[in-house]
């Protein structure tokens, strides 16, 4: 199936690095014109390269830190100015540090996690959105995840993506009338296929060991139903599938754990 997604404006926020990049890479395969927003420019001008090697119509690097007041602005700006439009906002960015609920009490990481997994979300959606509504449609990808729905491991970091899952319901309702459409994706477990999908800002940048080690990815594989992790590029099929208008014309509103089964929202 031809996706339409030739020549779509298409900005991807935390997309230099692991299912970003992924994301990325799907979109240059199908032709469209993107826009990197990251907070690692290095990292970024590599995807970039990959990007254009792989068919996109154009790609542009907006770096800096979306947490920062203005950034998300100049970044769909980017898209808007160079090519008078967005067709895609994929809301990307995230970070998370692991850890026990109780021994979780650095107020300092709490911050940082709400600021890059929601507000940046916020921002960029906002931005996005009068764009989107002047020409009368657009698609717009939340990436959460599965710890959203409460995992171990993970409980400032999941109510984080279950902020997304509101924002995201939130913008269909208020933003259907206008043809725009808001989906969430959930991802799995998703490790890094190498060194080259992760740059310097990445949370993988220290080590896989440091995120997940064998132990519990073993646990994770042995408790999902198809029994094998999620990798980078099923999470980007899905956001592809959800930004096209000829495949996902009539789907808003909707989450959609990409998980092996992990979970069943």
């Amino acid at each position: 199936m031809d996706l339409g997604l030739a020549a779509a404006r298409v900005v991807v926020t935390g997309g230099a690095s692991n299912i970003g990049r992924a994301i990325v890479h799907g979109f240059a395969a199908e032709g469209s014109r993107i826009v990197i927003s990251d907070i690692d420019k290095v990292q970024a001008d590599k995807v970039r390269e990959e990007a254009l090697s792989l068919g996109a119509q154009a790609v542009e690097v907006a770096a800096g830190d979306l947490t920062e007041r203005g950034v998300a602005e100049r970044a769909v700006g980017v898209a808007v100015g160079n090519w008078e439009g967005i067709d895609v906002l994929v809301n990307n960015a995230g970070w998370s540090v692991p850890g026990f609920l109780a021994d979780d009490t650095d107020r300092a990481v709490w911050q940082k996690t709400v600021e890059i997994n929601l507000f940046t979300a916020i921002a960029s959606t906002q931005a996005a959105l009068g764009p989107m509504a002047e020409a009368g449609h657009g698609s717009i990808v939340f990436i959460a995840s599965d710890a959203a729905f409460g995992q171990i491991r993970q409980g400032i970091y999941g109510a984080t993506k279950a902020g997304l899952i509101a924002l995201a319901r939130t913008t269909a309702k208020e933003h259907g009338r206008h043809g725009v459409r808001s989906n969430v994706v959930c991802p799995g477990l998703v490790i890094p296929e190498g060194p080259e999908a992760v740059g310097g800002a990445s949370l993988w940048s220290a080590g896989q060991d440091s995120v997940f080690n064998d132990k519990q990815i073993d646990f994770v594989r042995k408790d999902t139903p198809l029994r094998r992790l999620t990798t980078a590029a099923d999470i980007a099929n899905s956001v592809l599938w959800l930004s096209s208008n000829t495949a996902a014309r009539q789907i808003t509103g909707q989450v959609f754990s990409v998980s092996g089964g992990y979970t069943m929202p």
